[in-house]
């Protein structure tokens, strides 16, 4: 490999994304003919074609495109590494996350500006689901877990706990009645929650007599997706158990209504999970402390 490998990768990537030779020397403040020979030096120790030009077009080959994210993979490895060790310089960089959707929708989303504002130089890239996220295999830098942890391999932050509700719909509670005892629940429709990952049913739990008290009701319907538990209470399709904040507007403007308020439900553990590397990378440093300072915030 030659010893400036690292500046014709850069070169590369910005060929590619400017479109022309001439764009790309001119943001990276180089000669035209520099460009060029980067270019050519990289194809001839691959023996491939990355790009074919003319005097009109430029595009990029299948293997240039491939090249060139493995290349842009490399090169924000190579800026954090380079960051870790000095902390004069900004983070910067792609930073991958995986965050649950009612976490996303009501606490990261609605805080987001505020992290790009301190860090200009980071892309978010914000992956949100219920299910199961392998970090290492989908390029994920770090992700946030609702619940009990089963990622015993990852390092983990906890950041607190966060509240939950137990509420249906105006409409539901015309038809079935309010349940009033933990003992009614047999009488009621539940929509529950599963991991899509386990296929387990996710238990309720409650407080009663200073004691924890842990049931599944019975099922109108099973769900893998927390917009979709949200959709079926709003529907009226049965009682559900989700978290407080993602449910707040709903109970303000009456659409939900929360039940069995004599048996607060148990709050849920909220962490934030990275892989186990020598370094921790300064834009996942940086995203870390200030999401749990927004935490801080929220959980009650």
């Amino acid at each position: 490999m030659h010893t400036n490998m690292i500046e014709y990768l850069n070169i590369f990537i910005q060929v590619v994304e400017q479109g022309s030779f001439t764009k790309a020397a001119d943001v990276l403040q180089i000669h035209r003919p520099t460009v060029s020979k980067a270019i050519q030096q990289i194809e001839n120790d691959l023996g491939v074609k990355l790009i074919h030009r003319t005097t009109r077009k430029l595009s990029v080959t299948a293997e240039g495109d491939e090249f060139y994210h493995h290349a842009r993979h490399v090169l924000a490895e190579v800026n954090d590494m380079m960051a870790s060790f000095s902390p004069t310089l900004p983070p910067r960089g792609r930073l991958r996350l995986d965050v649950p959707l009612a976490l996303a929708h009501a606490i990261l989303i609605p805080n987001l500006r505020d992290f790009r504002a301190l860090y200009p130089g980071i892309e978010v890239v914000l992956v949100s689901s219920d299910k199961k996220t392998d970090l290492i295999t989908e390029g994920v830098d770090c992700l946030v877990r609702l619940g009990t942890l089963q990622d015993s391999s990852f390092v983990s932050r906890r950041l607190g706990d966060i509240r939950m509700v137990t509420c249906a719909a105006p409409s539901y509670l015309r038809e079935y009645g309010r349940p009033e005892t933990l003992a009614d629940l047999d009488q009621h429709r539940a929509v529950n929650f599963f991991s899509d990952h386990s296929r387990e049913v996710m238990e309720w739990k409650f407080i009663e007599d200073g004691s924890v008290v842990s049931l599944r009701p019975a099922s109108s319907m099973l769900v893998d997706n927390s917009d979709i538990l949200l959709s079926c209470g709003l529907a009226g399709l049965g009682i559900i158990q989700a978290t407080f904040d993602a449910l707040a507007p709903h109970l303000s403007s009456g659409a939900l209504e929360e039940v069995l308020t004599q048996y607060p439900s148990v709050s849920k553990p909220v962490s934030v999970m990275y892989p186990d590397r020598r370094y921790l990378s300064p834009k996942v440093r940086v995203f870390i402390d200030w999401f749990t300072d927004v935490m801080a915030t929220q959980i009650r």
